[in-house]
């Protein structure tokens, strides 16, 4: 037992999600275009320098990986989430251009809040000083639930919320990039810093599910690491936690022998940080591989990387997928 005195959080007044203003619905979200020759003469034209040419470089990079079957993961903050881009990750993993994503728990509950009820993003600033920022009760109660059942059947917290998504609605897998990723069995990992997330106020959070779920999620990704020579990193919007994560399941793949290749690793923000920089971009990639920073806003930025992804691999490949679905 403590000798500190804890907060009763059976003693806070939640509401329905029903009930709370959001700020990103369906109306907001990014929708990659069918017809993805369209794109080709503008894309074409950009010139051969500085951002242009390093993101012509990223872009070549997933396309070489995938077609020579290396590993693309992507690390995503959950501004990406927020700013609409979940339908464009959706759009990789079933062209298989996508071999294993990572959250943290931010994102983990905007893709839940955007699957299941088609809106996200509460207005913090509006909803702070009332005592009811983030005290809506659905998702809470989802998100707590999965990583309840992770630890009970031995699960990772995002194969877990895959799974679960999926199961109250097949359609999940189109508009919830977690339960797309447990469809196509590609590895969606969500590691979580106790106390950052809106879920971690309510009553039924479980610490001990949650890092016991996070924990395995740890480890899977790890897992994924040990392959990645040879293939591509992008970090897409986290400033912290997931280079912090990626940079420590790097270390043990170097201590288990296990990355012979080089990497080419990319960070995509709206300015440099230092721990993607450093933990992402620079140090894995000193002794082999390229490492590049890409700066501008994800609503912009990403749908030129995932169009130009996704055309690149029609174009040179004809209908032929990574091993995911066509679309």
């Amino acid at each position: 037992m403590s000798r500190y005195e804890e907060v009763d959080l059976a003693r806070l007044r939640t509401f329905s999600l029903h009930r709370r203003s959001t700020k990103v619905g369906e109306r907001n979200l990014y929708h990659p275009p069918r017809r993805l020759e369209s794109f080709g003469a503008f894309w074409d034209s950009l010139p051969d320098v500085l951002g242009a040419a390093d993101l012509r470089a990223v872009v070549e990079a997933v396309l070489t990986s995938r077609s020579a079957d290396r590993p693309v993961l992507a690390l995503c903050g959950a501004h990406v989430l927020k700013a609409g881009m979940g339908p464009g990750l959706i759009r990789m993993i079933d062209r298989g251009l996508l071999t294993g994503l990572a959250f943290h728990g931010a994102g983990a509950i905007h893709d839940v809040e955007l699957a299941l009820w088609g809106e996200t993003s509460e207005d913090v600033a509006s909803e702070l000083h009332k005592g009811r920022f983030g005290m809506v009760r659905e998702t809470a109660a989802f998100v707590n639930n999965a990583a309840a059942e992770a630890r009970e059947k031995r699960e990772g917290f995002g194969e877990a919320i895959g799974r679960l998504l999926l199961a109250l609605d097949r359609d999940t897998a189109g508009r919830s990039v977690l339960a797309a990723a447990y469809k196509h069995r590609v590895p969606a990992t969500v590691h979580v810093a106790i106390g950052t997330d809106t879920i971690h106020q309510h009553p039924d959070f479980d610490g001990a599910a949650t890092g016991d779920a996070s924990a395995r999620d740890f480890r899977i990704l790890a897992a994924e690491v040990l392959d990645i020579g040879g293939g591509v990193v992008l970090n897409l919007g986290s400033a912290v936690i997931l280079p912090e994560v990626f940079l420590k399941a790097f270390s043990i793949a170097k201590n288990l022998g296990a990355i012979k290749e080089g990497l080419t690793t990319a960070a995509f923000d709206f300015i440099r940080h230092y721990r993607p920089m450093e933990n992402v971009v620079r140090r894995p990639t000193l002794q082999a591989g390229r490492g590049y920073y890409l700066v501008g806003h994800h609503e912009i930025l990403l749908p030129l990387l995932f169009h130009a992804c996704l055309r690149g691999s029609t174009k040179s490949r004809g209908s032929r997928q990574y091993g995911g679905e066509s679309s």
